[in-house]
Parts: C-alpha cells; structure tokens; sequence
C-alpha cells in the first residue's frame, strides 16, 4: 500500500469522524435518503419516499453492509457507507489511469499518487462524507470503464447495472464504457488481410473531413465489435423495462425533475473542467504560452477557421440567449456555490454571459489539445458525445452532474508530470479544506451550513 493512499485513507477517516461529531442529524438531502435506508434495514422493502428519484443501490448498499458486518444502520453508519467507496476510489481511479497510459497495472492496492490526487477531486470527496449517491455512482461507472478496457465484458455489464442501481442516467456511462472499448481494441488491433478498418486518425492531426469518414467507415467494422455488445445489450433492455415499467426515468418527485433541453450545461461544464483542471492543461507540452498559441491558431489560424469560429460563438449565443435555465433551485437555495456563482457572475450584468463566449470555446480547444495528443480522433471526441445526452435534459446547474464526466475527461491526460500532479494536488486539498471547514464550523444562523 503506498504512503500517498495511506495518507488519504487516514485523512478520509479522521474527516468522517470529525463530520459525525458535529453534524449529528441528517443534512440537506440525508433526511430523504437515511429515513429511506433504515426502512430497509428492518425489512420494510415496500417503504418509499415519493421525494427520491434515484433507485434504491445506495440504500441495498448499506444493507448488505449491515448483514456482513452487524452495523447498525444510525447516521454515522450509513455515512460510513459512501466513505468506504470514497477509499476505495482511487484503486479504480489508478486502473483507470494505467488504461489510459496503456501500462499494465502491477498492484491494484498500491494506487498511483495521481489516482489519490484525481480521488481527491473537490465534489467527490465532499459528498464522500455524507449519504448521498455521488461516490458510489462515480466508483461503480470508473470500475465498468475498467472492466470494459480489459475485455471483461460481462463483468463490465454487471457492474454497468449496478451503477445504475445508484443513478439511472449511468446507462449513458454503460454505453460508454463499451464504445471506449471497442475504440482502443480496434486501434490496436491485429489486423488480418481481409478486415475492414475503422478510419480513427491522430486527433491533432485529422481535419473534419476524417471525422466525415470515420462516420461512413463505422458501419464496416460493426460485425467486429457486435459481439462484444452482447453483455451491454442485456442491461440495456433492463433499463429499458425499467422506463416502461416507470413510465419515465425519474422516480419519486417527477414534478421537479423535468426533462428540459438545457444546452448551456455543456458550455458549464467546460468551464467547470477548466477551473478545475488548470493543473492539467498548464502541463501541456510546451507549456502555457504554447498551448494558448495552439488554441489560437486553432480558432483564428486562417480565415476559413476564423469563420468557423466565428459561426460556432454564434450558435453559442443562440442557445445561450434561448436555452439558458433559471431554475428555482437555483435561484432560492443560497447555501451553495451555484447561487452565488449564478448571481455574482452569471446575473451581474446581461452581458456576461455573451463575454464567457469565447472563454467557453478556448476551453473547449485547450482540452481537446490536451487529451488529443496521445490519442485518435474518435477517441477524443467519444467523450464529449456521450456527455451532451447527460447534461442536456437536465434544467438545474448542479456541480454533481458534471462529476464522472469530469473524472473521466481527466483521466485521459496523459503525460502529467509530477509537478502538475502536485500542483493539482494543492489546488483541490486547499478547496476541500475551505470547503470543509465552511461546512462544518460556519454555519450560518437561519440558513444553514454551506457546501456544494
């Protein structure tokens, strides 16, 4: 076991401890989730609160939990439920990482100091100490991409449905898992004479006319990877059966949990990455200078790209002016960040959101250029198209959703050296100490403690 992930799992516990002696009754969405958990602790499986609309894994979780180690099923118990996946996150982070970087993993309990780093990430380990969905959701998705990366796909579909037991939106994640697969196997690939080939250039080398050509080239490599799709296909008819049965995705409180097109919540969550992942970007090869250079003749290098952009900031404005959200959430609940963020930046003055348009747009570059670098074009592009149907449907800005994209857009970087690990290192544990410390020593009187 490696000192770093000693540390972690040391801090994770005296954290936890020092959480349940402060906060001693359930906050914010616990009073939901522990009342509905201890339902099931004594039995009472027919017991359902209309407000929840995830399904029932966080709460089957904690039961099996309960049976194997005869813990009781109070306040401090159950949180200690989302903390175990919250230590067990960066063994699954590192497989993922090695994935990536094409080595092969050489001790699955000795975590590589950037698994514990990205395990570290300031919206999983907050909510890592509380009995919400969100770590366990995240462990359960990062550990079907793994299985799926190693060929394993029925245990890749087996933990796929799980996931989905935490949060139904994690389908999208199965799909990917399976897709982001099939890309890597068939980039290595040992060809025989007479297989098709899946045109996939080098991402920073393949022109839109490539992307065009991967697109007609697919359907002649399908009968290569159909089979593959078997274990996949089997849990998305049960999700399938599910919507029926359900009459929609959302469970409990369908009335707050209306599908509305919400096309911002993909220029947020660019944003998002980039505040968070400047570590990451700044390691790009050549530096800062080079990779604003690069962002910039990749927008404005010739007249025909200085067009394109010009065309694509319009069509941000567009959707910007006709697709933004103000959500009641968002607008009324003032102890978390998004109200604040939302009505000193966004709602400071109605420009403000036009401005962020080319903000938005460099991000979106300086990633691709990023994560491209080692990999091909549809490898990088995989991702982001998995992640418009997460973000689209949903109507509140709410920094959870944007979570295992997050992790999983990370986690293609390669090539991070170590002093950017550090950096990110000190960049997430200084937000998850004011962030912590806000939480459990500033509450404010009538409103509440303040977190994400």
């Amino acid at each position: 076991m490696s000192p770093a992930y000693m540390v972690y799992c040391t801090i994770c516990v005296l954290v936890l401890k020092e959480l349940n002696m402060i906060v001693t009754e359930p906050y914010m969405d616990e009073p939901f989730h522990i009342p509905q958990a201890q339902a099931y602790c004594e039995g009472d499986y027919a017991k359902w609160d209309p407000k929840i609309t995830t399904p029932p894994g966080l709460y089957l979780m904690s039961l099996l939990i309960k049976k194997l180690f005869l813990f009781k099923c109070n306040v401090s118990m159950l949180r200690l439920t989302t903390t175990l996946t919250l230590l067990w996150l960066p063994l699954a982070v590192s497989a993922l990482l090695h994935y990536h970087k094409r080595e092969r993993l050489r001790s699955l309990w000795s975590p590589s100091i950037e698994a514990v780093v990205l395990s570290s990430f300031p919206i999983a380990w907050f909510f890592g100490f509380l009995y919400y969905t969100e770590v366990p959701s995240l462990l359960t998705v990062v550990a079907t991409v793994v299985a799926a990366s190693q060929g394993k796909h029925w245990p890749a579909a087996l933990l796929g449905l799980i996931s989905c037991t935490f949060r139904q939106t994690n389908i999208i994640w199965v799909l990917y898992a399976y897709a982001s697969s099939q890309l890597m196997s068939l980039r290595f690939k040992r060809y025989q004479k007479d297989d098709a080939r899946l045109h996939d250039p080098p991402a920073l080398d393949a022109t839109p006319a490539d992307a065009l050509r991967s697109i007609t080239n697919f359907p002649k490599i399908v009968p290569q990877i159909l089979s593959a799709f078997i274990p996949y296909s089997l849990v998305l008819a049960a999700f399938g059966a599910f919507v029926v049965w359900n009459g929609g995705i959302v469970l409990g409180d369908k009335s707050n949990h209306i599908p509305t097109l919400h096309i911002p919540q993909v220029y947020y969550f660019v944003a998002f990455s980039t505040f968070f992942g400047w570590p990451v970007l700044l390691s790009y090869q050549g530096g800062a200078i080079r990779l604003a250079s690069d962002v910039w003749r990749r927008m404005f290098g010739s007249p025909q790209r200085t067009l394109t952009s010009a065309l694509i900031m319009g069509f941000i404005a567009y959707t910007v002016k006709n697709f933004t959200i103000h959500h009641p959430f968002l607008l009324s609940d003032n102890r978390h960040y998004t109200f604040y963020v939302w009505k000193r930046v966004f709602s400071a003055h109605p420009a403000v959101p036009y401005l962020l348009i080319p903000a938005y747009l460099a991000s979106a570059w300086a990633w691709f250029l990023r994560v491209g670098g080692d990999q091909t074009l549809l490898q990088t592009l995989i991702l982001p198209i998995f992640v418009v149907p997460t973000l689209l449907p949903t109507p509140l800005l709410e920094p959870r959703y944007f979570l295992i994209p997050y992790v999983l857009l990370r986690s293609q970087a390669n090539n991070v050296p170590p002093w950017a690990v550090a950096l990110e290192g000190l960049w997430y544990s200084a937000i998850n100490a004011g962030t912590m410390y806000t939480f459990l020593y500033l509450p404010r009187e009538g409103v509440g403690r303040f977190m994400w």
